[in-house]
């Protein structure tokens, strides 16, 4: 008979196991697990199997064991972990991409009835319909003021009702009625609270961005930077641009109130002294840019894609300044 293990034993092989974790693993999901069985916790651990490990653990064990480690290591990135440890979390340490893991955490959610005395986490309707209850039956109706009628001998719902509202209790009568219509309204599992990467701490949404997200909010940040080095005339990249257009502008300003000119500007002036030049050019540019005729020849074609990727770039480029 192997002997047996005690609490102080306990404690020294999981602050043995975290330890090891810690330094095998750079990247660690924080998880709430309130309501989470463990026969569900198990699942999720069979399907994490490879390249993740969940641990959980009381919060002062796993406080004690990363600050103890991380001192002995002088990693000071560990002290990022410890403010995380708040509640009835875990840790999910993995190998893998963040973003594959959280979405697989979250297709182990269950299904789980109204319990009398719990938090609702989602607002709850009775749908209308037939509940295939008898009419003796009634009085949780109307016990919860539900509108109903009897048809065909069983009680039918005739409106939509909102049972519950998030974040109140669940109540003894609206637990009985969820139960006799077998609703299970709430659904829990693993929910991913924080990101650890590599000592740094974020939201779990940022695995959702998308290149096009990144590209949008660096487009956002230079035109916010061209902005700002437009608003002081201080000289960057980004205004660059911005600021060689305003001072041709300017100087085709002076060059048409004046006898100084060049030969941008002669253009303009022609256009100014005789308005009806520039509304033949639009006109002439008109069927032009309407019609859908193929060029006659190839070369024609060439020079067409070849001015059309040059477009594409510059206008890339102009869309990151605007």
């Amino acid at each position: 008979m192997a002997p047996k293990v005690t609490k102080a034993e306990k404690k020294t092989a999981y602050d043995t196991k975290l330890c090891n974790l810690l330094d095998e693993y750079t990247q660690i999901l924080v998880v709430n697990a309130d309501n989470v069985g463990s026969n569900q916790l198990q699942n999720i651990r069979s399907g994490l199997r490879g390249d993740s490990v969940v641990l959980m653990g009381k919060n002062t064990m796993m406080k004690r064991s990363v600050r103890i480690h991380a001192e002995k290591t002088a990693n000071q990135a560990f002290f990022n972990l410890i403010p995380l440890l708040v509640g009835n979390v875990g840790l999910i340490f993995t190998k893998g991409d963040l973003k594959e893991v959280s979405e697989e955490v979250a297709k182990y959610k269950v299904g789980a009835p109204a319990r009398v005395g719990l938090v609702a986490p989602i607002d709850v309707v009775v749908p209308p319909g037939n509940t295939g209850l008898d009419p003796s039956q009634t009085s949780f109706f109307q016990v919860l003021n539900i509108p109903t009628k009897i048809n065909r001998g069983t009680v039918e719902i005739i409106t939509p009702v909102e049972l519950i509202k998030k974040g109140d209790k669940v109540g003894s009568s609206e637990a009985a009625l969820l139960s006799k219509l077998g609703i299970r309204p709430f659904s829990y599992g693993l929910v991913v609270l924080s990101v650890y990467d590599n000592g740094s701490v974020f939201s779990p949404e940022v695995l959702d961005l998308t290149e096009d997200d990144l590209i949008e909010k660096f487009a956002v940040g230079v035109s916010q930077a061209a902005s700002l080095s437009l608003a002081i005339s201080y000289p960057t990249l980004a205004a660059a641009p911005h600021m060689f257009v305003n001072a041709y502008k300017n100087v085709l300003s002076v060059a048409v109130s004046t006898e100084y000119s060049f030969p941008q500007a002669d253009e303009v002036k022609e256009y100014l002294k005789d308005p009806s030049k520039f509304a033949a050019l639009v006109a002439a540019a008109a069927p032009a840019a309407d019609s859908g005729a193929a060029p006659a020849a190839a070369a024609v074609e060439e020079k067409e894609e070849e001015a059309a990727e040059e477009s594409d770039e510059d206008g890339f480029v102009s869309n990151l300044f605007d």
